[in-house]
This record gives C-alpha cells, structure tokens and sequence, in this order.
C-alpha cells in the first residue's frame, strides 16, 4: 500500500491553509472578502496612477512615484496570481480534474491576470522601442477587467433571483434594494457613488487655477462621462416609478417621481451640465461650477443615515421647534440688550438691532471672532453671560438629536426583530416575507452577525411564548369557525394524554420546569381525570 510522501502532505496541507485564508468565501475564519477588496483598490489606484503618466506635467515631475507605484502594484498583482495558480486544485471549478493548474492558466479570469503583469516583465526583459512601449503602457488598463471576477457571479446571482420577473422588475431590483437584488445591487451602487465622489473631487480641484491648467481636457472628460452616468441613471428610475410602493398607487407614477425630493437632486446632478452645453455664453460658468456640488446629495440615497435623520426630526419635532423658538428668542433679547448698552459707545459696530443680531449669534454660539466686541462694562458682563448661556443652550438640540438618533436606532432594530418574530409564526414557506426581511435587513445595513444575532433572539422570542402559553408547537383552531376539527383535535389530544397518564408518574412532572406552572396547580386532578377507563 502507498502511503503518501510526508513532504506531498505538508504541501498540500499549505495549498489547503492558503486557498481557505484568502480565496475561499464560506471560510469562517478566512479573509477572502477583505483581500479581494485590496486588489480592486490596487486595481482602482493603478488604473489612477496610469491616467495620471499620460499628464505630461505630471508624469516629469512625478516620474520616480509613478514608476515605483507601479512597481509594487505589479508585485501585488504577481503574487495575487502565483498564488490564484498554487490553489487551483482546490478551486471547485477545477478539483478533481487533472491538470488543474494548466486548466486555471487557460481560464479568461488567469488570462486576465496574467495580461496585468505581462506588460512590465516585457519591458524589463526584452528592449523595446518607443512606440512599443507606448502600446505595452496601454495594455495595462486592461487592468479594469479584474474587477469582473466578482461582477460576473453577480450578475448569475442576479439572474437567478430574477427568473421569470419582468424586465422593469428587475431593473427596480438592480437599483432598489429589495429581497431579489443580490449583490449586483451593491457594485451598481457602488459605481454611481464612484463617480459621484470623482466629479465631487473635479469640482474643488477645478477652483484651484494651477491644477485647472494642467488637467482642464481631463476635467472635461470625467464631467462628461459623469453626465452620462447620472443621466442613465435619472432615466432608470423615471422607468421603474411604477415598481416603487411610494409612487405606484399614485394617478402618475412617473409625475410622482419627478417632484420627489431625490428625484429633484437627480436632476440637479445633471442639470449644470446641461445649461452649460446649450447656453454657454449666457450663463455664469463659476456658478454652475460651484451648482455641482449639489452632486453630493446623490449620497444621501445610499446611506440610512439620512432615513433615521428624517424619523427622528419628524417624531421629534415638537421638542426641536420649542429649543429653536428659545434660541431666536435669546438672540433677539441679547441683541437688543447689546444694541441699548453699546450704541453710543460704538454707534459704527451697533448702528442697529439687526446688526447686533450678528454679535449675539457668535457669542451665544461661543465662536467670538472679534470683529465686534463691546467694551462697555455692562456690555463685557453681557457677554459673559451669553457665552456661558450659549453653551447649554446650543447643547439642547444637538443632545436631543443625539439621544432620539440613537434610539431610532434601536427602534429599527427592534421593529426588524419582531418582522423576524412574525416570519416564524407565519411559517418559513413565505417567500414574499423572506424577501421583505432581507430588503429591510439590507436597508439597515445589518452585517450577517447583527442578523444572526438577531434572528437568535427572535427564535428565543418565539420558543418562550410558545412555553409560556403551553402550545409547544401546537396549532390552536378556532371553535367557531371549525367545530370539527376542534373535537377531532381534542380527542385526538385527550387520546395522547391517557397515554401519558398511564406511563408517566405526576412527581415526574411536578420536578420539571417546563409546563409545571401551568400544571402544578391541579396535577392530581388532571392525572386522575386521564386515567379514568
């Protein structure tokens, strides 16, 4: 009999180790997410670093950054590939066929990786001429294609969720979050945020005049494929209006939308751009400039923060709209109080009571910036006061919004346990409800612990009403509607407890915990009754 070579097992023992650490998703100590988010940051900063050697002012002055950056990304991308061939036996679409390392090799995601590194080893070994180069340095943007490895399974887990849904379905899955959208959702968004953030960072850096002309051919670009991403995505969601439970019982779904606060900000997204391509001689440049920033509003979709903000100041408002009234009522006392103590001492600074109005404001909100300050004894004391005044009094909302944000909270996520509370009592073999929970655990933002702890919590919920109201798992029929069943049931249920009563003695039942409170009381009784012929 062979036994195998202790040396073959070490090796595969490490092959083992290594596929689990980094490439295997269902590991549960494994870090396969958190390397597979490395690379496609390596990815997005190679793909930076290569536009920005293509900036001639750039690139001379940043030559030796650039060629050492790329450096290590290659080594980054070198070892992500040895390693991707080492523990290709593992790999489930390769274990168990012969050469699985060649057949990895051969695969489009291998051929990929392999096309990232070829470039540099090509120019580092073999002399080439300029125009050669230029083509090998273009090669590299190829690049963008290894984030396709997590989009394509995406993308079958999409279609999966999806079969047999209408088209407009699935686009509102693709941009809503809801039980069928997957993780294709979550790339989508991820990409819209992308370019939001990108054409943020090319507005300020537009206002910087040295920046604006070197990279003002690079600024319009990117501006343009932004309004081109934001205007697919405007039209998008005008198309799916009637998909969205907001809008679908409206007389117009897509009028509805359209006047909707986030489809406003869509708007604004790509409405600069628009009235600076058709008038552009008519309107202030700077301004639309500037207007773009109204871009980042685009990020309130993709964030519950926002949600818990609008909850919070709409159970809250009362309280709020009491400490504001109290806050304008103290800055037009105290501006008045300083215009009568300070307007003859210095009649330019407090010429009149709304002027002061700008004094009591930064005093009561303790910023001074000492532009106006009285120098009257009662108007000094006056300050005083206000600024040790000020600070409780501006403390008052941030407190309630802190405290009432926080228990939004956790009232999301006591809401969430009870959908998990009612799921459980309905059944599991409701698939609409498991869609509407894992929309709302998607909403949350939940990660799979908090859900699995969650979960737990509920089925604890669930198992401890079951003990307290002595079903154990049993269904109770409504008399009224079905007496047939009900006396079918009860003597099916008396039946089972005569077997009981013969077999099991009361003092066994009395030590126990479950069910002794509910038949301790009359034990003898019952035992009795049952054992009755």
């Amino acid at each position: 009999m062979n036994t195998p070579h202790p040396h073959s097992q070490s090796r595969g023992r490490w092959v083992d180790h290594a596929h689990r650490l980094l490439f295997d998703p269902h590991a549960r100590h494994g870090y396969a997410q958190t390397f597979e988010n490395l690379i496609a940051w390596v990815i997005i900063f190679s793909m930076v670093a290569i536009f920005a050697e293509h900036v001639e002012a750039i690139e001379l002055a940043h030559a030796d950054f650039l060629q050492g950056f790329d450096r290590v990304c290659v080594t980054i991308f070198t070892v992500e590939y040895l390693l991707r061939v080492w523990v290709a036996p593992l790999d489930p679409r390769y274990h168990g066929k012969s050469f699985a390392r060649l057949r990895y090799m051969a695969s489009p995601y291998a051929l990929i990786d392999f096309i990232a590194i070829f470039p540099f080893y090509l120019t580092a070994l073999v002399g080439v001429d300029l125009a050669s180069l230029q083509l090998l340095r273009m090669v590299r943007l190829l690049r963008i294609l290894k984030l396709t490895r997590n989009v394509v399974p995406a993308w079958r887990e999409f279609q999966a969720l999806n079969q047999g849904r209408t088209f407009r379905a699935k686009l509102y899955a693709l941009m809503e979050p809801t039980g069928h959208s997957g993780q294709l959702r979550v790339y989508v968004d991820n990409f819209i945020v992308f370019w939001v953030l990108l054409s943020i960072v090319c507005v300020v850096l537009e206002s910087v005049q040295s920046v604006h002309n070197i990279l003002s051919l690079q600024f319009i670009l990117i501006d343009t494929v932004a309004f081109g991403v934001f205007t697919v995505e405007y039209l998008i969601r005008l198309y799916i209006a009637p998909e969205n439970p907001r809008f679908k019982r409206a007389f117009a779904p897509h009028g509805a939308y359209v006047l909707s606060p986030q489809a406003l900000i869509d708007l604004l997204a790509i409405l600069p751009f628009l009235l600076e391509t058709i008038w552009p001689n008519q309107v202030d440049l700077r301004f639309l400039r500037v207007f773009r920033l109204a871009r980042l509003l685009k990020l309130t979709r993709y964030t519950t923060a926002t949600v818990t903000l609008y909850k919070v100041l709409r159970r809250e408002w009362q309280v709020i709209f009491a400490s504001v009234f109290i806050m304008l009522l103290l800055i037009v006392l105290a501006a008045s109080l300083g215009y009568l103590l300070e307007h003859e001492s210095q009649p330019d600074k407090f010429e009149n009571i709304p002027q002061a109005i700008y004094w009591a404001v930064i005093t009561l909100a303790s910023v001074g910036y000492g532009d106006i300050s009285p120098v009257t004894p009662w108007g000094r004391t006056l300050t005083v006061v206000l600024s040790l005044v000020g600070v409780g009094i501006f403390a008052i909302p941030a407190g309630l919004l802190a405290s009432a944000f926080t228990d939004q909270l956790r009232i999301d996520r006591d809401e969430f346990k009870r959908q998990l509370l009612e799921d459980l009592q309905a059944g599991d073999n409701l698939p609409t409800r498991k869609a509407a929970i894992a929309e709302e655990a998607e909403r949350l933002h939940l990660s799979p612990e908090d859900i699995a702890r969650l979960q737990k919590e509920a089925q604890e919920e669930f198992e401890e009403r079951q003990r307290e109201q002595g079903l154990s798992g049993l269904v109770i029929l409504d008399p009224q509607h079905h007496p047939e069943l009900v006396a079918m049931q009860a003597s099916v249920l008396c039946h089972q407890l005569s077997l009981l009563a013969e077999h099991i003695d009361p003092q066994v039942l009395r030590e126990r915990k479950t069910g002794a409170s509910v038949l301790h009381p009359r034990l003898d009784e019952v035992m009795t009754v049952l054992k009755r012929p």
